[in-house]
């Protein structure tokens, strides 16, 4: 009985208006992203067979592949750079290639050249090892100026040109790049034009206690197995492609937009930078920040994925000045101050 006069008691007129504000507060997507989503779990679930850790490098591998960006990642020997990036390709339906970078090492020996047909007396170019979907340089601090000049084109613009004549990539195209930044001898610097190509770059650290322990049971169960052998593909090329246009289509406000410019701009300003963020740094981070909120099941962008961006799109783009540089700061260091600096949108 009481229920009843409860109910009876309510104000009809009300309720239409309760019920609107709850249809309001249902949050729905207006893109699926559902298929993206269960797609990046399975990618991680491939790879979590056989790395260990690294979550966060992994990741960022992701979002960087859903952004058509490329990746520079830097750590000492032994941490499993290059095994994950090559696990990672196999998780992709796709071409992949490992060239490794040596100082005596042509631009031909990457792109390719051309070569005299003795049977029609025409030049045919016969295609390098850039000439792939996925392709992995090793070591690409090991090779001279004229070597890493050779990427720029195929980089930027995805096509190579040869004796008057362009070549394009197919899609998907990604470099991935290593370097070990311990070990500078026989080694030659990335100038800054080449480094502004890659989207993000990744530094890897030394497992934690618990990982390791974790790495060396598994090796000890994985015995004789190689681990390319363990790893599946689950990604096809067609697939990559919608999730990719998928990604672009993720909202962002133009109070992020704000945001992001804001940042970018006091990287140019500030008194302990030599050199500032461009507005491909600009376009980098909007577009990474998509791909978060993408693999997060979010079609909008917030202030924490605009954050996650930052570090790896700014860290190798930003020069300190040189009193900086021998004060022992880095560019995370000044990169954090601006943070604290600008307000975050609500």
């Amino acid at each position: 009985m009481e229920n009843e006069e409860i109910k009876n008691n309510i104000n009809p007129e009300q309720s239409p208006e309760t019920e609107s504000q709850e249809q309001n507060l249902s949050f729905e997507n207006r893109i699926d992203l559902s298929e993206l989503q269960q797609s990046v779990e399975k990618l991680k679930a491939e790879l979590a067979k056989v790395i260990v850790g690294q979550q966060d490098f992994i990741e960022l591998l992701i979002v960087s592949l859903l952004s058509n960006g490329h990746v520079l990642i830097e750590g000492v020997p032994g941490i499993a750079k290059t095994v994950t990036a090559k696990l990672f390709a196999k998780t992709l339906k796709t071409g992949f290639n490992r060239i490794q970078f040596t100082p005596d090492l042509m631009p031909s020996d990457v792109l390719g050249t051309s070569v005299l047909n003795m049977k029609t007396s025409d030049f045919e170019f016969k295609k390098g090892p850039i000439f792939s979907n996925m392709v992995l340089i090793d070591e690409i601090n090991r090779a001279p100026a004229k070597t890493q000049a050779a990427l720029f084109e195929v980089m930027e613009e995805k096509q190579v040109t040869i004796d008057g004549i362009r070549y394009p990539m197919d899609p998907p195209f990604m470099v991935l790049a290593t370097q070990n930044p311990v070990e500078q001898e026989g080694t030659y610097a990335l100038p800054e034009a080449q480094l502004d190509r890659f989207l993000f770059k990744i530094k890897v650290d030394y497992p934690t206690f618990e990982d390791e322990v974790n790495i060396l049971k598994t090796h000890h169960v994985r015995k004789t197995t190689k681990p390319l052998e363990m790893v599946d593909p689950v990604i096809t090329p067609k697939q990559l492609l919608e999730f990719k246009a998928k990604t672009q289509d993720v909202i962002i406000e133009e109070k992020i937009l704000g945001y992001i410019a804001e940042i970018v701009t006091k990287t140019r300003t500030h008194p302990h930078l030599y050199l500032g963020g461009s507005p491909r740094a600009s376009i980098a981070v909007m577009n990474a920040s998509k791909a978060f909120a993408a693999i997060n099941g979010r079609d909008f962008v917030t202030p924490e994925d605009i954050k996650k961006s930052l570090f790896p799109v700014l860290r190798h783009r930003l020069i300190l000045s040189p009193e900086r540089e021998m004060e022992g700061m880095t560019t995370e260091n000044v990169i954090e101050m601006i943070l604290q600096s600008v307000e975050i949108p609500r």
